[in-house]
């Protein structure tokens, strides 16, 4: 290195084996933290205030990591640089990109979730406090990049949570925390609830819940001023959609409508679909 090196410390065998134990689902939900891979995600990781607990860096990507090693130095998080082998062994990807962050796990009650008021960006012109409108409920999704496509879907939609019910794809495994690409760490995430426990809650904080389903006789365009009302979206499995159970519990069974020949949606472009939907109705509400 030149003279503007950067100084770190190795860490011990008892450090990576812990760290490495965070593959494993079992290891992380005895641990309560999981790994997150990558600048973006590790980036917001660290600005999210407690979450990290370490970092590692390869010695080789260093300096292009700079400004994360530099983030979590200011918030006291300890930073290790370790080799390329060493750093595969954190990671499930092919070809890893240099930074990796051990995380504390962020998921929260669902009875805490809809008991408070969400704060606008800091960026939005109306900025000021407003009340739970918009929430993904998740029913027994199994991949991990759907999950995590959804999570960052709701994210850039503004949506206020997202719901991954019992049966769901662990939202701490690497290919979920992966395809949120650091959106998890900006909206609360509830994990590991019945389905009807969610729609109950949601609706007794004052949302109608409108509950996807390709047969259903209502379509995403003949919903005009409902889709400015608070609603939590139920989104079914991948393979079978939602039982007949959970749609009946829903007010509205709403389809996407699809004009080509496809034969269907994927579940992460259907859910970024009624999101937006709801999220552009409700801010046009609010001018």
């Amino acid at each position: 290195m030149t003279d503007d090196r950067i100084e770190f410390d190795e860490p011990s065998q008892a450090i990576l084996r812990d760290a490495r134990k965070l593959l494993r689902r079992k290891e992380r939900k005895a641990a309560g933290e999981f790994l997150v891979e990558g600048r973006q995600a590790v980036r917001e990781a660290l600005r999210a205030p407690g979450v990290v607990k370490w970092l590692f860096v390869q010695w080789s990507a260093a300096r292009d990591n700079k400004d994360l090693v530099d983030k979590a130095r200011e918030s006291g998080v300890p930073v290790y640089a370790v080799s390329q082998q060493n750093l595969a062994t954190l990671c499930d990807t092919v070809t890893p990109q240099g930074v990796v962050a051990v995380a504390g796990h962020i998921d929260v009650p669902l009875d805490t979730l809809l008991q408070h008021e969400r704060s606008q960006p800091e960026g939005d012109k109306k900025h000021r406090r407003r009340d739970v409108a918009l929430v993904v409920i998740c029913a027994q999704i199994r991949d991990p990049g759907n999950a995590g496509t959804v999570i960052r879907c709701a994210d850039a939609m503004g949506a206020d949570a997202v719901i991954l019910s019992t049966d769901s794809v662990d939202v701490y495994n690497p290919k979920t925390v992966r395809a949120t690409v650091g959106s998890m760490f900006h909206l609360p995430i509830v994990t590991g609830v019945e389905v009807e426990d969610a729609i109950a809650a949601c609706r007794e904080a004052g949302m109608q819940v409108f509950a996807t389903d390709a047969d259903a006789g209502t379509d995403l365009t003949d919903l005009h001023d409902e889709l400015a009302q608070p609603t939590a979206w139920v989104m079914g499995n991948e393979a079978w959609g939602l039982p007949l159970e959970h749609l009946s519990l829903a007010d509205k069974t709403v389809a996407v409508p699809i004009y080509g020949h496809a034969e269907s949606l994927n579940l992460a472009t259907a859910a970024a679909i009624c999101l937006y939907a709801s999220a552009s109705a409700q801010r046009a509400g609010e001018h």
